[in-house]
């Protein structure tokens, strides 16, 4: 991650030593810390080294980062990119001042929009940028973004530090995250082939992962629960930990199972906009899903959630993931070998319906979410 600041509107050195500002200022005078910079880069060369993998060396510090899709052996790929932030989950991490796994979320949100596509994410850069530069703060960040690629499988090989005074209040900072995968031709889903009748099998979230967290902070502050004290919905936690626990990477085990040969025809990443804007992404016109909210199991904070903020079930499944971190469209054959290898990799999965020919709705319900 190459600290990259700008000279002063671009102006050149003066060579006439009388029209020199008399101030005698400095760059760090005005906000702007380079040795901090500096020492960010050194600090985090260790996390992004563990990141290594065929096609990048994981080294940085340059003007650009470098990747060798035939190294990473393909051989007529074509290119999936993806780009997203964490949202105001920041703030949580902000306010509280734990940094560790928000790096982690950054990552999960590019890459689980990678892995729908069909394609393996192959390399990942962040935008971090804040007031005022905190090495340890960054450091930390940065740490948990390494993490994220490590469980996802991909290189962090670049990124850019802005500190910029003026632009954010205080500890404030804001994350952006970039990612780059590829998958060989005719391989990308979903497939052209998903049809009526075909299974849907539900992968669990860790819980919100990184959407409506406006409105979560909004429910905290009406329940008057301060972020250190214990999560009602999770015994052992303070209420910050349970909410700041980082989204989860379906990479892997998604991609072990699609090399597998299991007929997996479609993935939804189910993040904002839930069940209901979500999946209609992944569907042809003329077939919609229909799902069964009695075989999901949903997290104890969604209930917490619900209760206090008075949300009926339909927010609640265009808000948040109510548990399910994926959804997966699978022949019908092929569902239970699906479940199977997904439990055996650590996921927890089960079947929550099928394919329908489409008469109205994109998604139909039966049953109730377990508030």
């Amino acid at each position: 991650m190459a600290l990259r600041t700008l000279s002063p509107n671009g102006s050149k050195p003066m060579s006439d030593p009388q029209n020199l500002t008399p101030n005698g200022l400095s760059y760090k005078q005005a906000g702007v810390d380079i040795d901090a910079g500096n020492a960010l880069v050194e600090a985090i060369k260790p996390a992004v080294r563990s990141t290594r993998r065929p096609g990048a060396d994981g080294e940085i510090g340059g003007f650009g980062g470098l990747f060798d899709l035939k190294a990473a052996g393909f051989t007529d790929p074509v290119l999936v990119a993806a780009n997203d932030g964490v949202g105001t989950k920041l703030k949580i991490a902000i306010d509280t001042g734990n940094h560790s796994t928000i790096g982690q979320d950054l990552v999960a949100m590019c890459v689980n929009d990678i892995i729908v596509q069909g394609a393996e994410p192959l390399f990942f850069l962040d935008y971090f940028a804040t007031g005022k530069l905190d090495v340890e703060q960054g450091t930390a960040i940065v740490s948990g973004i390494a993490e994220g690629c490590r469980i996802a499988g991909c290189a962090l090989i670049g990124g850019e530090t802005a500190e910029m005074p003026g632009m954010y209040h205080g500890n404030d900072y804001d994350l952006a995250g970039f990612a780059v995968g590829a998958a060989e031709r005719g391989a990308l889903l979903p497939r052209p082939d998903i049809a009526a009748g075909d299974t849907l099998v539900a992968i669990a979230s860790s819980g919100v992962h990184s959407n409506g967290y406006s409105l979560v902070r909004k429910i905290v502050e009406i329940s008057g629960i301060d972020w250190f004290m214990d999560a009602p919905f999770a015994p052992g936690q303070s209420l910050s930990e349970a909410l700041l626990t980082p989204t989860r990477i379906y990479v892997k085990p998604l991609l072990a199972a699609l090399k597998a040969g299991i007929g997996i025809k479609a993935l939804a990443h189910i993040t904002g906009g839930g069940f209901i804007d979500n999946i209609p992404r992944v569907l042809p016109d003329h077939l919609a899903a229909h799902v069964d909210l009695n075989a999901i199991t949903v997290p104890k904070v969604f209930g917490w959630l619900s209760h206090v903020g008075g949300m009926d079930t339909s927010e609640m499944l265009r808000t948040f993931n109510c548990g399910v971190g994926m959804l997966v469209a699978v022949t019908p054959e092929d569902a239970e070998k699906l479940v199977e290898h997904l439990t055996a990799a650590g996921e927890t999965a089960s079947i929550v319906g099928k394919l329908t020919e489409r008469t109205g709705e994109p998604v139909t319900f039966e049953g109730a979410l377990s508030l």
